[in-house]
Formats: C-alpha cells, structure tokens, sequence
C-alpha cells in the first residue's frame, strides 16, 4: 500500500535545468525524488530502486517518453506514468495515454495541477495494489489448499469451507466414496487456527467396535485381553489439534453415545480407568452414508447427527464436475510421471473425451488409479485410449472377444488374447504381463508354449 507523503518519484528529463525545477517544486511535499537525464536510464534504476511513480517528458535525445513507455510495458512494470509535453504535443500525450500513461501535463507546468495529478496517480496505484490482493485472497478462497476444482459447484463449496475453516465449528462431510473427504477435513485443518496442532485420523469402519473404542478413547492396563500398558486414544493425541473420524456412519450405537458425551463435556475416561481426561479437539466426522435414513431406522443417533451436522458440506460426485475432469487428470499424470520417472507429454485427445463421459462410480479415487495405471502402461509420449480399460472405452470401439461361433478353443482365444497385447505394448512383456493381470514368467510360459516368441 503506498503512503502519499512517503511515496519515491523518478523525474525523467534530459533538460538538467527542468529537472531541478519540478525537483525543488515536488521537494516540499515530501517525496523520495529521484532522477534520469534520459529514457534509457529507468529500466536500469528500476532494477535497483523501489519507485511509485514516474514523471516522463515526452522528447529526449536518446530515447523518448513514447519508447520508454514501451520499454516499461515489455517489461511488465505497473508504475503510473504522468507524461510532460509541450502544450503544441498533446496529440503525442493522448498517443502515450494510448501506450498506457496514467495522465499528462503540459509545459509551462502548473506545480498545484501537476501535484493533484501526482495524488490520483499515487491513489490508483494503492488501489491496484488492493484489487491485486484481493484477487489474491479469492484465488485463495477457491482453491482452499490441495483441493482441485474450478466448476461452480466447487468454488460454492471452497466459498463455504474457507468461512468454516478458522471456526472451531464441528463439520459433516458427506458424498459418494472417493469424492476427497480426508483431503477437504486436511484442508479445513491447515486453514484452522489449530493448523500447528495434530491432525488425528481414524477409519471407523476399518476396526471392531471393541478396537475402536480403545482406539478413539485409549486404554489402561489389563483393561482387556492384551492390554498390556497404559495407552493414549486418539482423543488425547489430538488434544489442541482436530480429530477425523471417516465413515462415521459403521460406529456402533455404543461407541456413539460415547462420541456424543465427548463432544457435549469436552472429556473422557480410557477404557478400564476412572481418571477423566478433558479434550480440547475439534471434531471432523464424513461418512458415504445416508445419516438422515439412518436416524429414522434407528441405526444412528439423532442427537449425535445433529451435534455432528453443524456445518454440513456435502462433496459433488465427478460426474457433477466434469469440467473439473482435465485439471485433475493432468495433476495425476504429472504426480505419476513424476514418481515412476516416465517421459509423458499428455493424453490423446480420445482419451480425454472418454473420461468426460464415463461416469466414474469411484470419483476421484477411480480416476487417479486409472491415470496411475496408464502411466505404467504407457509406451509412447501420450496416454491413448489402448491404455484405458474396456470399460472405459464407447461400446462401438470397444475389442469384441469372440464367440462360440468363430470355431475357436479356449486355448486359441488365450493365445491371440496375448498376441494382441504384445501387439499392443510393442513386444514389451513386463507391461504385457501388467495388463494381463499374471507374473511375468507366467507370461514367458505361455510365450514359448504358443510360440509367440
């Protein structure tokens, strides 16, 4: 932001005697001044001086003001530019105007107009700066991390993560598996006034209920089988941090009203102790489950539900971003090109059009794995549809296999089946291997004996 009275000015003019003219004019407003005798000075000094503004007379020996404007706009400074001509050349001051003058004055100078003049320029200057950051903090708004996604609906979602984020509001994260829950519960964590404390996470439908409990609130020893020592449960590591708690919806009615007390009294006891244990944790839950129908069969709390749903967000599917399709593929591919040190340009064209209309049941999960598989496969600079599944493919391009009425045994359909994928891969019998789903001496054995070598 630029401060009017701190503000440094370079006066450019190659008439010595104008220069300390308007310098000791401009010196009793409290400007930082500096000065060029000619335009092919102020390239140079910008690289060496901060300078807010620039007063730039039209005709120079070595290089006019026309030129020098040029020079600033190739090289993409910003600096409002106030012109000095002769008043018999304001057709030269509109041309400079045209290459991107702030405004113009013209000779004999008015020092009162020329100092107003300096005060709009240095005002627009301050609030191009202020519209660059807020563009800047929007960018920010919609892009809200790691997270992919410039179609509306995603930046309807970042509008409202980025006003949830530095809340201690408790979230629900709902949608279709593989949509990016953990990524946005990850996000809304490093966005969160408790971003330098743990991020916790656990899969509650990847334990037993007993494991679970244990997990989430820890244990005593001999609290159970095995117990053999003290041990801290995710509440406590979590403590001044957030806890995720994916797939809320497989916890036990059990497990849930002990989830409910913790997120009423803020404490808990381990298993088999007594000692009662305050959790400063603020709580992220997601499921791909319906709650609502859950609530209504009895199958979930309801006033776990809506201690859970105070900020309800629900991810869209792929299908419902499409448009989003070809920015996550390329981050994909360049993730995977990346890691397995392969030399990819790109996707056919082909390719791209099949993964805008395959509907993707997997989302996101589902088409990384599939970028990921393509790489690996991959034999050339660009990913095309003979890297992509059958399932992938539209039915009219898809391999037909043959039938019953082509007069072929199993065995024959076997031996083309891998003639055509050696084909395919351009003999290479690791990727052969690969997407035929054997081992690769598996693939050897079946070479000689059908004598495809």
């Amino acid at each position: 932001m630029v401060n009017d009275m701190a503000a440094t000015i370079l006066i450019t003019d190659d008439d010595t005697a104008h220069r300390t003219m308007l310098k000791a004019n401009l010196a009793g407003s409290g400007y930082s001044l500096l000065e060029a005798s000619d335009g092919d000075e102020v390239l140079p000094l910008l690289g060496r001086q901060q300078v807010d503004l620039i007063l730039l007379d039209i005709k120079m020996e070595r290089m006019d003001g026309l030129a020098t404007l040029s020079a600033l706009a190739e090289a993409g400074y910003e600096i409002p530019v106030i012109v000095i001509t002769a008043f018999s050349s304001v057709e030269s001051a509109v041309e400079a105007m045209r290459r991107g003058a702030f405004d113009y004055v013209a000779k004999p100078i008015d020092i009162d107009e020329l100092n107003l003049t300096i005060e709009k320029a240095l005002r627009f200057r301050q609030l191009h700066e202020e519209n660059a950051q807020l563009k800047e903090r929007l960018q920010e708004r919609f892009s809200f991390g790691n997270i992919i996604g410039k179609s509306p609906v995603m930046q309807e979602m970042f509008s409202t993560l980025s006003l949830v984020a530095p809340s201690d509001a408790t979230v629900l994260l709902t949608g279709e598996s593989g949509t990016g829950k953990e990524l946005v519960a990850n996000g809304l964590h490093e966005h969160s006034k408790r971003s330098q404390g743990p991020f916790i996470k656990v899969n509650c439908a990847a334990l037993h209920e007993n494991l679970l409990e244990s997990e989430l609130f820890g244990h005593e020893k001999g609290a159970f089988t095995g117990a053999g020592g003290r041990r801290k449960g995710r509440f406590e590591l979590a403590h001044r941090g957030t806890l995720f708690l994916d797939e809320i919806g497989d916890m036990s009615l059990q497990t849930q009203a002990k989830i409910l007390r913790v997120l009423q009294e803020r404490e808990f006891e381990r298993l088999g102790g007594s000692t009662t244990i305050s959790a400063d944790v603020r709580l992220i839950a997601a499921t791909h489950r319906d709650l609502s129908a859950m609530v209504k069969a009895g199958d979930f709390r309801q006033d776990l539900f809506f201690r859970l749903s105070v900020v309800p967000i629900e991810l869209p599917p792929l299908r419902e971003r499409t448009g989003d399709i070809p920015e996550l593929a390329n981050f994909f591919l360049n993730k995977y090109v990346s890691q397995n040190n392969r030399d990819i340009k790109g996707f056919h064209p082909e390719v791209m059009n099949c993964f805008i209309r395959y509907p993707w049941p997997g989302n996101i999960r589902e088409l990384e794995n599939m970028v990921e598989r393509a790489v690996i496969l991959c034999v050339g600079e660009m990913i095309t549809v003979r890297e992509l599944p059958q399932n992938l493919l539209p039915e009219g391009s898809r391999m037909p296999l043959p039938g019953p009425d082509a007069g072929l045994t199993l065995r024959d359909m076997e031996r083309e089946l891998i003639r055509a994928t050696l084909d395919q891969t351009g003999g290479n019998r690791s990727k052969t291997a690969k997407i035929l789903g054997v081992a690769r001496q598996t693939l050897l054995n079946k070479i000689r004996e059908y004598g495809l070598s």
